[in-house]
């Protein structure tokens, strides 16, 4: 839908506090006075097509982002929240994710098959449900019913969510996840360690799989959590992550072999999990009692830990990671040039170079009719 004179206003003010300019700032910058600008953002001016260009340009944003509405489910979002709270800085990244996610998907049937698989199970009731809900997962997953669970970013589009992993910082959400008309988008926080990152998208599946519209999730694993259904969505990442048959035989092993401390540490490495992950599986399979899962939790793996244990050093869901899937659609309508090189890297939020796209065959001056973008 394409938003008439008031509801575009709204976007450019939007933006426009986002980008923390004044009226008088983003005035100036774009060659108008205060009032016109305050003008268009009540709707009481029109703007035209060359102003908007030029808002554009200096609040960094596409003009699609001022004219066109946002997914379903990022407009409710916005609706519920309240007027005055500044947005998240998580709410933009997931924003522009899940528009880039609908513009390839809407022109790459492959891509648009992958998101068409997402299925919604019932929300579960207890925790028994939720570890069955785990198991169910990764057998959507492809993945086997124990054992480590690798490749979690590539693995979760075959159930039809697009992850993305982007530098919010400390300070910022752990993690988010938006349902679109097709699939789901959800952006993982990349100042987290890696196993806090892969709990993070492993409890974004659980929102999403439960067809939850829209999520924010600030510390996610939150032990004083009093929300009963986020409690279940932890413990089904849990147990995604650490199943317990095969995680359970893993630990008794180690445990007997090594003692604690290595059996802590070769089972986060193994499952690749972070040390407060692991207690708390620990704890609530009633495999270690309170003091051992305090011990646990302060452990930390040393540099003599991974020469020792011969341990794998993974850095998956790193910052600016991109799914296979999503990559080999973009590429895909460069070559056949739906879209052109700049878009390309747009849509690649900057993790390619234009040295990086390939070289495009002559085409036929007709072929411009097929242009997109």
């Amino acid at each position: 839908m394409v938003l008439d004179a008031r509801h575009l206003g709204l976007r450019v003010a939007e933006a426009r506090q986002r980008a923390g300019l004044t009226q008088s700032e983003l005035a100036r910058s774009v060659g108008l006075d205060r009032s016109s600008l305050a003008k268009i953002e009540t709707g009481a001016r029109r703007v035209t097509a060359l102003e908007l260009a030029q808002v554009a340009e200096a609040l960094d944003e596409r003009i699609e982002w001022f004219v066109e509405e946002a997914p379903p489910a990022i407009v409710s979002h916005r609706n519920v929240t309240d007027p005055g709270e500044p947005s998240p800085r998580i709410d933009r990244e997931v924003e522009l994710r899940a528009r880039a996610v609908e513009f390839v998907s809407r022109h790459d049937p492959m891509l648009r098959k992958a998101l068409d698989r997402l299925p919604v199970f019932s929300v579960p009731a207890d925790k028994e449900e939720a570890e069955q809900l785990a198991h169910e997962a990764r057998m959507l997953l492809g993945a086997e019913a124990e054992g480590p669970l690798k490749e979690l970013g590539a693995r979760v589009v075959r159930a039809g969510l697009v992850p993305f992993v982007a530098d919010l910082g400390t300070e910022s959400a752990d993690a988010a996840s938006v349902l679109l008309e097709a699939g789901a988008v959800a952006v993982v926080n990349g100042g987290l360690r890696v196993g806090r990152r892969r709990l993070s998208l492993a409890h974004e599946l659980g929102h999403v799989l439960m067809a939850d519209e829209y999520t924010v999730d600030w510390r996610i694993d939150g032990a004083s959590t009093p929300d009963l259904r986020e409690q279940l969505i932890d413990r089904f990442a849990r147990a995604l992550l650490l199943p317990e048959s095969s995680f359970r035989d893993a630990w008794d092993r180690w445990l007997a072999d090594k003692g604690a401390r290595a059996a802590a540490v070769m089972a986060a490495s193994c499952f690749r999990v972070d040390m407060s992950t692991l207690a708390r599986r620990l704890l609530e399979l009633e495999m270690v009692e309170g003091t051992q899962a305090a011990q646990v939790r302060t452990t930390r793996t040393t540099r003599a830990d991974i020469v020792e244990h011969d341990l794998v050093v993974s850095d998956e869901l790193g910052s600016g990671w991109l799914p296979r899937d999503y990559e080999a659609a973009v590429l895909r309508l460069f070559r056949s040039e739906r879209v052109s090189g700049a878009r390309a890297l747009e849509l690649l939020f900057g993790t390619w170079d234009a040295a990086d796209l390939p070289e495009l065959p002559q085409r036929n001056a007709s072929a411009i009719w097929d242009f997109v973008s």
